[in-house]
C-alpha cells in the first residue's frame, strides 16, 4: 500500500523521477509519529539539494493523506511556518507495518490516535512549546480554548514533566483546565487553581462533545 501511494498517487501524479528518495522520506516520517522535524533536517539527512524539494515532497504526502503535519503554535503565522513541525500518520497499523524502527513506542501510537480524532473534530491544531511542551492546543474562533497532553501511562517518572507542559499552556492561554489522556487511567488534580483531568483515551473517544 505504501508503495502504491508513493508510486501512483505521488510520483506519477507529480512527475517525480527519484522514487527511491521519496519512499525513504515517507518511511522516515511514518516511523517518527509525534516527533518534531524540520525541512532543513530532512534535506541534510537525505542529501537533497533544495529545501523547497523537501517542502514539496511533504506537501505531496499530506495531499495523498499519508501523513499530516502539526505546526508549533506562534502568534506569528510566519514563525509557524519556520518552526519545526510534528508529524502524524493516517493509521497506526500502517505506521507499525512500515516503520523503520525496531521498537513500537506505545506513547506515540496513542498520541497518533488522539491526533486523528482531533483532526476529525477540529480544523486548527497546534503543539505548544516554551520551556516545556504540550502535545496539542486547539484553536477555535481566533483563540486557543483547549490544551491536551497524551501519555501512555501517567506515573511518578513522567508526572512532573507532563503536568509542567500542560500547566505552561494553560497559563499562556488563560485556560481554567486541561486534559491528560492516557491508556487507561482516571484522576483529577487542582494545581495553581487550574483543574487537570486525567482520562482514558477510549473514554474521550466516546465523548461526542
Amino acid at each position: 500500500l505504501l508503495s502504491d501511494v508513493v508510486m501512483r498517487d505521488i510520483a506519477a501524479r507529480f512527475g517525480i523521477k527519484n522514487t527511491n528518495i521519496l519512499k525513504k522520506i515517507a518511511i522516515f516520517l511514518i516511523s517518527n509519529v509525534g516527533k518534531e522535524f524540520s525541512y532543513n533536517s530532512i534535506k541534510k539527512m537525505f542529501n537533497i539539494k533544495s529545501v523547497q524539494s523537501v517542502i514539496d515532497y511533504i506537501f505531496y504526502f499530506e495531499n495523498a493523506y499519508l501523513v499530516f503535519t502539526v505546526p508549533r503554535f506562534s502568534y506569528s503565522y510566519k514563525q509557524q511556518q519556520v518552526n519545526p513541525k510534528k508529524v502524524y500518520s493516517i493509521d497506526n497499523g500502517f505506521s507499525c507495518n512500515n516503520s523503520a524502527s525496531f521498537s513500537k513506542d506505545n506513547g506515540k501510537m496513542l498520541e497518533n490516535v488522539v491526533f486523528l480524532e482531533l483532526r476529525r473534530r477540529f480544523k486548527d491544531i497546534f503543539y505548544f512549546q516554551n520551556k516545556n511542551e504540550c502535545d496539542f492546543v486547539i484553536k477555535e474562533k481566533d483563540k486557543i480554548n483547549q490544551a491536551i497532553q497524551v501519555c501512555f501511562e501517567f506515573n511518578e517518572e513522567n508526572k512532573n514533566r507532563e503536568i509542567a507542559g500542560l500547566l505552561e499552556a494553560l497559563k499562556e492561554f488563560k485556560l481554567k483546565g486541561g486534559l491528560i489522556l492516557t491508556y487507561n487511567q482516571t484522576d483529577e488534580y487542582i494545581i495553581e487553581g487550574r483543574k487537570i483531568k486525567i482520562e482514558p483515551v477510549w473514554k474521550w473517544l466516546l465523548d461526542k462533545n
